[in-house]
This record gives structure tokens, sequence and C-alpha cells, in this order.
């Protein structure tokens, strides 16, 4: 009997959440390598050849001074990131979703010649996140997709008790483990079986992670099941630095100033990024705000170097915009545990947690998911079609 109503919430589950949790494996596959693949894609403007093995390097403030006098809508102060690869263009970015690229020999700056695989990029994110839904639509989407991914939570548990053999002996427990070369419906049925049995732990931590990214409570329960008190944002907790008031006569530190002391605190890094926050500054100058323009924000370094661990972690140290001194240095390490969890789910979700690996590992998954959508609704059909047809028709 409690198998019966478990099939049926699994069935029922799956033939309401199916189209969505479709899309969702659909974009996941294209998405699982989507930093590679855009990389790949701009590389006539993000590699480059140095004319020689030690070619003096361009100012970083004339890199950024070039690209608000060639491009609109550069914000004074955007973000930059440099690279140790002297094949490396310094990446400036000018908002969310658009980056110009530097050549630190020539001084030139440029942007893509085409943005296309960029932009279908982000319009898969957009069908993945909120089903393309955009303005006040974009809540409703998000809601729609939270809920597709706690079904598909459902549906994965749901599924394991369904698959659990009453009988463990190989000739029985088979079919559910591998491909038997059946067809029509038979074949459905061990489709759906060995590839939900075999990609059901990564789909559990895809769908699981899918529901702490979409729902504030369920952030809110990994702080809580972690110890920690969760933010009051909902996002990751970030205490205050504060930056003391500058002399009448300061002045911002220039971007290479700040990237010389960035350098100063890990020699071997692989790439530095300068994020900058609070007001522009007035006229001429480096990447901080200009005395009087409002209260100063820290300058935020993200240091990426060889051995950081998890992957997807980047030490980050904030920065006098001024003077230059450390204000606050941050590493996962110094995170609280409800932190740490939270960042864990984010990139697993992506597959990203484990390199490359975890990204194929989540694009496999995520195309067997896209199975088991198809191999559902055929299974699904099938039974209504017996039970339309009369009571003496098969069921599974």
């Amino acid at each position: 009997m409690l198998r019966q109503v478990i099939f049926w919430l699994h069935l029922l589950s799956g033939v309401v959440a199916g189209l969505i949790i479709g899309v969702m494996c659909f974009t996941g596959v294209v998405l699982a390598f989507e930093k590679q693949i855009v990389a790949f894609a701009e590389r006539d403007v993000r590699r480059l050849e140095p004319p020689s093995a030690n070619a003096p390097r361009k100012p970083l403030d004339e890199l950024v001074a070039k690209a608000r006098s060639a491009f609109k809508n550069v914000p004074p102060q955007p973000s930059v990131t440099v690279s140790t690869d002297p094949r490396e263009a310094v990446v400036i970015s000018v908002g969310r979703n658009r980056n110009l690229y530097g050549n630190p020999y020539t001084g030139a700056v440029v942007e893509p010649v085409s943005t296309r695989t960029h932009d279908f990029m982000h319009w898969m994110e957009d069908w993945h996140r909120w089903l393309a839904f955009g303005g006040d639509q974009r809540a409703l989407g998000k809601g729609v997709t939270g809920a597709c991914n706690f079904a598909f939570t459902v549906l994965g548990l749901t599924g394991l008790v369904i698959w659990w053999p009453r009988r463990w002996s190989w000739k029985a427990l088979r079919p559910s483990v591998w491909f038997t070369g059946a067809s029509g419906k038979a074949r459905d049925w061990n489709w759906h079986n060995v590839i939900g049995i075999w990609c059901l732990p990564v789909l559990l931590v895809l769908s699981v992670s899918g529901v702490v990214i979409s729902y504030r409570w369920a952030t809110d329960a990994v702080y809580r099941l972690a110890g920690d008190v969760p933010p009051s944002s909902g996002g990751p907790a970030a205490s205050a630095v504060e930056v003391a008031k500058p002399a009448a006569d300061a002045k911002p530190l220039t971007y290479d100033a700040l990237l010389a002391v960035a350098q100063a605190q890990k020699p071997d890094y692989q790439s530095i990024s300068l994020r900058f926050g609070g007001p522009p500054p007035r006229g001429q100058g480096g990447g901080a705000p200009a005395p009087g323009a409002g209260k100063p924000q820290p300058v935020t370094a993200a240091i990426r170097a060889p051995g950081n661990w998890p992957l997807f972690t980047t030490p980050t140290w904030q920065l006098d915009p001024y003077t230059g001194a450390v204000l606050k240095a941050e590493s996962f390490a110094d995170l609280n545990p409800g932190r740490k969890a939270r960042s864990w789910l984010r990139f697993l979700h992506t597959g990203e947690a484990l390199g490359l690996v975890g990204q194929f590992v989540a694009g496999v998954a995520s195309l067997g998911g896209l199975v088991l959508v198809w191999t559902g609704y055929a299974l699904a059909w099938r039974r209504f079609r017996a039970w339309r047809n009369g009571p003496d028709a098969p069921t599974a």
C-alpha cells in the first residue's frame, strides 16, 4: 500500500513538473561549460601575442582611460583583472554581462567582434533560473523553477523507493542497473531505471542545491543546520569594512599602485581582480573615490593562486583606496560553517566545486535527467492509454 502511494506521488510529481525539469536539465547541459565555451568563442580578443619575452606593459590607468574614451557606458571605476599569463588580455568589466579587453603591450582596448555565444549562454541562464521571464515576472519564474527543483528532489527520493528491488539477485537486479536492449515500454522502463539509479546521487545534489539557491528559507536552514545565524539579507554574510576618512589633500591610489599592493599579498598569484565600490571619483585619477565624493569604500582585491582549496574559492583582501593598507583579509577558512556550506552548495550546483571533472559530471547527469523526463512521460502516457482503453489493459 505504501509503495503504491509513493508510486503515485512519483508519477504525479513527474507529470506536473516534468516539462520545467526538462527545461532546467537541457539548459544545465548547455551551461555545464559556459565559461570555457565563451572564452573559446572570444579567444580573438582574450588571447594575444606578446611582442617579446619581457615586453613592457602599459599602465592599467591608461587602459582604463582608453576604455572610457572609446566606448559608451563605461563606469569611472570599472573592475579590472590581470593575469600572470603574458598572453592574456587585461579584462575591464564594464557591466554585469559586458567586458572589454585591453592589450597591455599596445594599449589597444577592444570588445568581442561578436557576442552571440555570450548572449546565447546568457539566454540559457535566464531560462534555467527563471524561465526567461523579465522584469516583475522574474520572481514568478524563479518561484516556478524553485518548486520544480523541490519536485525533482521528491522524484529522486521516491524513485529510489520504487526502484528498490524486492529480491536482491542479479537476475532481478540486472534490468534496473544495466541496459537490456529491449524496445517499446520495456526499453523506457529499463532506461528510466538504469539512468535514474546511476545519476541519482548527482541529480539529488543538483536539485537540493537548486532549492537552496531558490528559496530564502532553504538558505536559512543551511545556516541553522551548520549552527550559525542566517544572514539578514538571505545571501552570504559579510561584515562591513570602514575606510578611515582621508586627509583633505589625499589622492586615491592608481590602479597600478593598488595592483602592486595586491601582488605583495600573494606573490605566486595567477590572477588578480580589483573591484571598486562607493561613489566614482571626480576628474582624473585611479580607481577609488575622491575626497568629498562620498564615504570612501574599500577596494577588493580577489587573488587566485595555485593550490586554492576548495577550487571555487578566491581569497580577498580589502584595501584602503588612499593608503593601500590592508583593512581585512578573508579566505575560505575564515568563513563561518554556514557560509562554507552555502558556498559549497552554490558551486556544486554548477559542478565548478570539483573543477572540470565536476562540470562534466554535472553536465552528464543533467543529460540523464533529460532522458528521465522523456522516458517518464512515455511511461505515463502508456499508463494513461491503458487506463482509457479499459480495466483489462496491463498496468505497470
